[in-house]
């Protein structure tokens, strides 16, 4: 049986290696861009036109229409054959009015969905909501996992869920993808995933250390074997997970593309930190722990 546990200090390397690379892409794009991330309008506030054509149009045409504007740096979005979705700086009624005439005229005629104005306040009072968001279900998870297991096992899972966090947020802003809501509600969506594998490896911990035919086996040992107890369970699942995301990624449109790849490097990460950091982040507390 490879041993897990034994090889701690590479996979603490690797993840180290890939949390530094997080932290210097944001540096950089701060740096570069003046900002860590491509935030979109729903934290720095702008203008939102939902559009419904007459007939299937092309998001081509509608850039190429927007770069008139000076606006080629939008999101667009297609809903469907007909449905377009704009997401741009903030502009004047006069401005938006002229846009939507010349869309119009050049591409049909088109009816107004929605069309809301997110203002600068409004987008500073979302970002620090998803801050509490964020603190709120790293209390939630500290206190569930101490109470059902020990207070080491609570820092060791959040820990790992950190490492999660950290590293999809910097692949995502590597990429430069559009950072809205849905970004925030997929940081959680992966941060209860990752802990739902993590406990399922605590909880065999937990029953293994009763069991009288491994009294006498090392702590580390012990975790090593109730990783590979609970291995087969955490493959599948992760497997499983991945290919509905998947399927929404390619198959779920525009409009949940950017939330389905924050979920799909997540969940990879997740399943990787609940076998390959949470389990040793234990065992180096319980080793400090038994020295004390």
């Amino acid at each position: 049986m490879f041993d897990i546990i034994k090889k701690t200090r590479l996979w603490f390397m690797i993840s180290l290696v890939l949390i530094v690379g997080a932290i210097f892409v944001l540096s950089f794009n701060t740096f570069i861009h003046g900002k860590p991330m491509n935030f979109g309008i729903d934290f720095t506030g702008g203008t939102l036109l939902n559009l419904r054509f007459e007939k299937e149009v092309s998001l081509a045409d509608v850039r190429k229409i927007l770069d008139d504007y000076k606006l080629g740096e939008s999101v667009i979005q297609k809903s469907g054959d007909r449905d377009i979705l704009i997401r741009t700086v903030p502009m004047e009624g006069e401005t938006r009015a002229n846009l939507i005439k010349d869309l119009n005229e050049k591409i049909g005629n088109a009816e107004i969905l929605e069309a809301d104005i997110i203002g600068p306040t409004i987008g500073r009072e979302l970002s620090t909501q998803a801050l509490w968001a964020l603190l709120i279900a790293s209390l939630g998870i500290i206190i569930y996992v101490s109470f059902r297991f020990e207070f080491k096992f609570g820092i060791s899972a959040l820990l790992a869920l950190y490492h999660d966090v950290i590293i999809t947020t910097g692949i995502i802003a590597f990429l430069w993808r559009s950072i809205d809501v849905t970004f925030v509600a997929a940081i959680l969506t992966i941060m209860g995933y990752s802990i739902n594998d993590t406990i399922v490896i605590f909880d065999r911990i937990r029953e293994n250390l009763k069991k009288p035919n491994y009294a006498k086996k090392g702590f580390g040992e012990l975790v090593n074997i109730s990783i590979w107890e609970t291995m087969a369970r955490s493959i599948n699942t992760v497997l499983t997970v991945i290919f509905i995301v998947l399927c929404l990624l390619v198959l779920g449109g525009e409009t949940l593309r950017e939330f389905s790849l924050t979920l799909l490097i997540g969940f990879s990460l997740g399943a990787c930190s609940s076998i390959f950091v949470a389990p040793p982040l234990l065992v180096i507390w319980h080793k400090w722990e038994s020295k004390r």
